[in-house]
């Protein structure tokens, strides 16, 4: 069922239709001519339909739909800002058109490697459909939590909290496509509700509390590993770079086991945590 337009007209112009009437009647009621009672009659319906006409008034707010609906049947959305004026046996049911938005609940799943996560999203929407919104679905503001929170636990399951592989996605490190991901994920389930997504984004995500510590010392360690692994490349090169110059100038001729011990003493200074105490050797490596 697609929203169409309900019939309406402006409130204001419509009054003074109302007010004619009423006057109308009232002079056909109190003409007191004998002669023509079928007047008389008519002065009567005029005044007795005036409360009926006045039923079919109604305020439509900015960024707000109001259902029509005739003994059941969807006869259309008027979203025309202002008094208007309809037909008064209809029923009227108020929509917004606002953009809403909500924060879902921790929810505690697995992600793709089955390591348990908290995760929490913030999901900004609106209606743009209201017929949908009404008559497809059974209460859209509860559908649209449930499936948000069914459609992040579905996204969740689809990617690794952290990112083992260079380029593939993961829970921490790729913000803009994961948030892209959930909030096609939601989209698609909200697309028969006459739900539009605007925009979704996680706003919690934490390991669960039984792993976290192990999780933590995990990640400190690969931490410390990719730390000292640059510290090594850098002392490496700074060793081999000392020798060529070294080498090149002819400020000092080192045999093989002359350098091994030079290489030695640089690494030691270089990688190294605490600063190093030098010895001085007076002696010769050879003694």
């Amino acid at each position: 069922m697609n929203e169409r337009n309900g019939f309406s007209v402006a409130g204001i112009p419509f009054i003074g239709v109302c007010i004619v009437l009423a006057g109308i009647g009232v002079a056909l009621i109190f003409s007191g001519d004998p002669a023509q009672p079928g007047l008389h009659v008519l002065g009567i319906a005029l005044f007795v339909l005036e409360p009926l006409l006045i039923k079919g008034f109604f305020q439509v707010a900015p960024n707000e739909g109001q259902v029509l609906q005739l003994f059941g049947k969807y006869t259309g959305t008027v979203r025309e800002p202002g008094l208007r004026w309809t037909n008064p046996l209809y029923s009227r049911e108020p929509i917004s058109l606002r953009v809403r938005n909500f924060e879902s609940n921790k929810l505690k799943v697995n992600d793709s490697d089955g390591n348990p996560i908290e995760i929490a999203a913030v999901v900004v929407w609106q209606v743009v459909d209201t017929a949908e919104a009404v008559f497809c679905v059974d209460d859209y503001e509860n559908y649209v939590n449930i499936q948000s929170e069914s459609a992040l636990r579905q996204m969740a399951q689809s990617y690794p909290y952290d990112a083992h592989d260079d380029g593939k996605p993961s829970l921490r490190s790729h913000g803009d496509v994961i948030n892209t991901h959930l909030r096609d994920e939601i989209q698609t389930r909200l697309g028969k509700a006459g739900v539009q997504v605007v925009e979704a984004r996680i706003s919690h995500l934490a390991y669960a509390q039984e792993i976290a510590q192990a999780m933590l010392q995990r990640q400190q360690a690969g931490a410390i590993i990719a730390a000292r692994t640059k510290i090594v490349e850098g002392a490496v090169s700074m060793v081999e770079m000392a020798l060529d110059q070294l080498s090149q100038r002819g400020v000092v001729q080192l045999d093989e086991e002359r350098k091994a011990a030079m290489v030695s003493n640089l690494l030691v200074v270089l990688c190294g945590e605490r600063g190093s105490q030098p010895v001085l050797n007076t002696g010769t490596l050879y003694n």
